[in-house]
C-alpha cells in the first residue's frame, strides 16, 4: 500500500487475478462504520476525493473511507474480455477488496452504476451492508437517461487541454448542472481525464463504451424492485438531481413507499448525478450515517 498525504493506494487481486485498486482514507479511523464509495459507469475513485476527505477528517465522527476503481477504470487494470465489465462481476470484485482489507461490514455510497452494484451486493452478501446512500439511481433506470449517456459516450469530446475539457463538459452537461461553479467543473474534469504523452484521455478502458452502445433501448429495461425490497431493513438515503434524466420522481416516490423510513434529498440545479461534495451534501451524508449507526447501537 503506497501513501499520499490524504489517502493510501491499495492494490489487490480480483477473484480472476486482475490487479485492482482502491483509495483508503482515514486508515486509522476504526471506531465507527467504514464507508465504501462506488462510482458511476466510466468514473473512478477520484470522484469521491472531497467527500472522502470530509467523512474521514472533518465530520463529527471521522470514518475510514474506501473508494474503489472498478476493473478498467482509474488505476485498476483493463480486462481483455469486455463481457467482464458487468455489475455482477464488479460486485464480486468489491467483496474481494473488502476481504483483502479485512472489512466485514460498512456503509455504502453508490453513484449510478455504483448503486446498481449495491443492489447486487444485497443479493450476494446482504450482511455487508449497514447503511446505503444511492446517488441518483434506483431500481428503475429511465431509458431516456440511458440514451443520453449512450449518445454522450459515442460522441465523447476529445479535448487537448484541461480548459478545453471544461468547455466541452459544460457544453454537453451545462443545462442540467446550472448550479456548478468553475471550481466544480474543473474538479470534475480532473477526475474524469488523465494526462498522458498523447494529451488528455478519459480514464477508463475505451471498450466500456461498447457495453452501453450495444444496449437495445427500444425494449424496457429490467427493474430491480425485487433486489431493492431485500434492502428494506437497511437505513437508506436517496439523493436525486432535480434535473436527472435517469432517476424519475415517480421512481423516487415508489422507493419511499416501499421503504417508508428512507430519507430523500433533491438537489436543485444538478442532473445525473449530483456532485456529492457540493453544498450541504457532505454534512447531510455524514449526519445520515451517524444517525443510522446510533440507531443500530440502540437496537
Amino acid at each position: 500500500m503506497s501513501s499520499n498525504p490524504d489517502f493510501s493506494d491499495f492494490f489487490y487481486a480480483a477473484p480472476d487475478g486482475l490487479r485492482l485498486h482502491a483509495r483508503v482514507y482515514g486508515e486509522g479511523n476504526s471506531a465507527h462504520w467504514p464507508v465504501v464509495c462506488l462510482p458511476g459507469l466510466t468514473r473512478n475513485a477520484r470522484d469521491f476525493h472531497e467527500l472522502a476527505l470530509y467523512l474521514s477528517t472533518r465530520s463529527a465522527l471521522p470514518r475510514k473511507v474506501i473508494a474503489f476503481d472498478y476493473r478498467g477504470r482509474g488505476q485498476s487494470a483493463y480486462d481483455s474480455d469486455v463481457s467482464h465489465y458487468n455489475v455482477g462481476l464488479e460486485a464480486g470484485d468489491i467483496l474481494a477488496g473488502l476481504a483483502a482489507l479485512g472489512i466485514e461490514q460498512a456503509a455504502f455510497i453508490g453513484t449510478s452504476r455504483g448503486g446498481l452494484i449495491i443492489h447486487v451486493l444485497g443479493a450476494m452478501q446482504p450482511a455487508v451492508l449497514k447503511a446505503i446512500v444511492l446517488n441518483d439511481i434506483g431500481p428503475v433506470i429511465e431509458p431516456a437517461g440511458l440514451a443520453h449517456i449512450q449518445a454522450y459516450l459515442e460522441r465523447a469530446p476529445k479535448p487537448k487541454t484541461l480548459s478545453e475539457a471544461v468547455d466541452a463538459q459544460r457544453t454537453v452537461h451545462g443545462q442540467d448542472f446550472s448550479a456548478l461553479t468553475d471550481t466544480d467543473w474543473e474538479r470534475m474534469v480532473r477526475a474524469l481525464y488523465r494526462e498522458t504523452n498523447q494529451g488528455l484521455l478519459p480514464d477508463f478502458d475505451p471498450k466500456l463504451v461498447d457495453t452501453v452502445a450495444n444496449l437495445d433501448l427500444s425494449q424496457p429495461l429490467p427493474a430491480l424492485w425485487q433486489q431493492f425490497d431485500a434492502l428494506a431493513a437497511i437505513p437508506l438515503l436517496v439523493i436525486r438531481g432535480a434535473n436527472s434524466r435517469l432517476l424519475s420522481p415517480e421512481t423516487l416516490a415508489e422507493i419511499r413507499r416501499r421503504h417508508p423510513d428512507a430519507e430523500a434529498i433533491t438537489v436543485p440545479g444538478q442532473g445525473h448525478a449530483p456532485f456529492l461534495e457540493t453544498g450541504s451534501l457532505p454534512n447531510d451524508i455524514a449526519r445520515f450515517l451517524d444517525q443510522a449507526e446510533a440507531r443500530n447501537s440502540d437496537e
